[in-house]
């Protein structure tokens, strides 16, 4: 292949120049490191990857692996093609026809092609370099000699008379074959290092890379469930709503029905009425005493067979509302209970306080669901489970397996701290308040900071609004423990992630007017 056609060959489709640092997709096309990773950082806001070449989509983004071989072609094509025309250096001792060089020598400063070097490497043992024009730099300005040594005091590169009679001289110098051989040293130990981090680095990618795969298929995975859910429960709640509207309507056509019923017997016995009725107004109007004397009384005994009395509220029937109440609710519970184990939801947990464990400035409720700030001391009796050195409670409800929520209510503007702890905790000194030893983990507020403990090591936290209301949920397996705020909408505070290895109790801490309540 003629040199130009392996150069066209050499080209990267993105930045459209020669290789550098190449790398491979799956598709098989080769990009430079950088312009393929920017490429891909582009594309990752609309989360579709693709090639720049073929446009082979890829669901994730793409693992990115080095192309060895066509580094070592691009590396061989640069050494022998763009630097004799870049440089332009012709052999010196070619007069007649320039013949381009392919060696510089330091000691002779003059530039050969490969005949004259041949028989300049069979004679001497001189330093030679890739072609240049320029030997200025290798040149001390002050004595116009050829830079040998290297001055460790001024990292300065000398020339001889430098070192002899010159304002280095005295001075520690080194060759500058030993200077290259240590900088090279320092060089390859860099190297190690980077290579090693780059090896680290790769890693890390990778993982997260897994790491966001596994959340996209939980999420996914999440969503399919979810929506299931909400199809069966549309499905669930168009059935119960037919047959609800279908109930109202039966029971008012059976009311109707009746009451049309009683409305046409008492239109019969109104018609039945006011024939009598008319028939008594033309006794009353007769002057003949005989006829008005013969007619039977008995004709107007008989008011009619229905007891208008009765009838006014429809005999006593009536739409039945509280029968449809009754069945809508014990539909419904049995549709979102049905619900809640297909999705494996959690119920809230019923907690009480400890009222043995409450220090002596801590009231608890008649119903062990609240506690508040005492200053008064309560005297309480002495048992081995009451703390004695902050004013914190803990909860009678034990947790040692499965899945778990609750909520608390804090006060505002004081100071609380709620969280979990295990029994074993200590019950006096410094380490036995809440969050500060390594059986407990809490958040504790103060004035208007909001912070997460365990073991003594806080984390601030920055919450939108005010905390008022909180949200517990405990996954004892997976060793989380998280707090949500209660709000519109609900915002995460903190999770934290250990290996529980006791059983757990609710925790908390009120100070300084401060309070909690326990919702159900």
């Amino acid at each position: 292949m003629a040199s130009s056609d392996l150069g066209a060959e050499l080209y990267c489709a993105v930045c459209l120049d020669t290789y550098t640092d190449p790398v491979s997709l799956r598709c098989g096309h080769n990009f430079c490191r950088v312009c393929i990773v920017s490429a891909l950082d582009t594309q990752e806001r609309d989360e579709v990857y693709s090639c720049p070449e073929c446009r082979a989509e890829y669901q994730e983004r793409p693992l990115l692996e080095k192309n060895r071989k066509l580094c070592n072609i691009v590396e061989s094509f640069l050494s022998s093609q763009p630097e004799q025309k870049e440089t332009k250096v012709f052999c010196t001792y070619c007069l007649e026809s320039p013949v381009p060089a392919v060696k510089t020598c330091l000691q002779c400063e003059t530039s050969m092609c490969q005949d004259h070097l041949s028989a300049h490497n069979k004679s001497v043992d001189h330093v030679l370099i890739d072609p240049t024009s320029s030997l200025d730099h290798r040149i001390c300005q002050v004595h116009k000699q050829r830079l040998e040594y290297h001055c460790c005091e001024d990292d300065a590169y000398i020339c001889v008379y430098c070192f002899a009679i010159g304002s280095h001289k005295g001075h520690q110098v080194e060759s500058l074959d030993e200077a290259m051989n240590t900088k090279k040293k320092g060089l390859r130990e860099q190297l190690e290092k980077l290579s090693s981090k780059a090896g680290e680095t790769e890693t890390s990618v990778r993982c997260l890379q897994d790491h966001k795969r596994k959340v996209q298929e939980t999420a996914a995975d999440v969503t399919e469930r979810v929506t299931v859910l909400f199809k069966d429960l549309r499905k669930q709640l168009e059935d119960l709503e037919t047959r609800v509207l279908g109930e109202i309507s039966r029971q008012e056509e059976d009311i109707s029905l009746d009451i049309s019923d009683l409305i046409q017997e008492l239109d019969t016995q109104r018609d039945d009425l006011t024939r009598k009725m008319r028939h008594i107004e033309e006794l009353c109007d007769m002057t003949d005493p005989l006829t008005v004397l013969q007619c039977q009384e008995s004709d107007f005994d008989d008011l009619g067979k229905v007891d208008v009395a009765t009838t006014k509220g429809g005999d006593g029937k009536n739409y039945d509302e509280g029968l449809m109440t009754v069945k809508l609710h014990t539909a419904l519970s049995e549709i979102f209970t049905g619900a809640r184990k297909g999705f494996n939801t959690v119920e809230a947990a019923d907690l009480s306080l400890d009222i043995n464990t409450a220090s002596n400035n801590v009231t608890v409720s008649g119903d062990l669901k609240s506690a508040s700030w005492e200053q008064v001391h309560l005297s309480r009796q002495e048992v081995p489970e009451r703390f004695t050195s902050y004013c914190q409670v803990l909860s009678t409800t034990v947790f040692c397996k499965g899945q778990h929520y609750w909520e608390v209510e804090v006060s505002r503007c004081s100071f609380w701290m709620v969280g979990m702890a295990y029994a074993s905790m200590p019950r006096k000194g410094m380490e036995s308040k809440v969050g500060r030893n390594k059986k407990s983990w809490c958040l504790n507020k103060v004035d208007r900071c909001l912070v997460s403990i365990h073991d003594s090591l806080s984390t601030l936290l920055c919450p939108q609004s005010p905390v008022c209301r909180i949200g517990v949920y405990l996954d004892y397996e997976a060793g989380r423990l998280s707090f949500y705020q209660l709000c519109d909408p609900i915002r995460h505070l903190h999770t934290f992630t250990s290996t529980f290895t006791e059983p757990l109790h609710a925790a908390f801490v009120v100070w300084k007017d401060g309070w909690i309540k326990i919702k159900s």
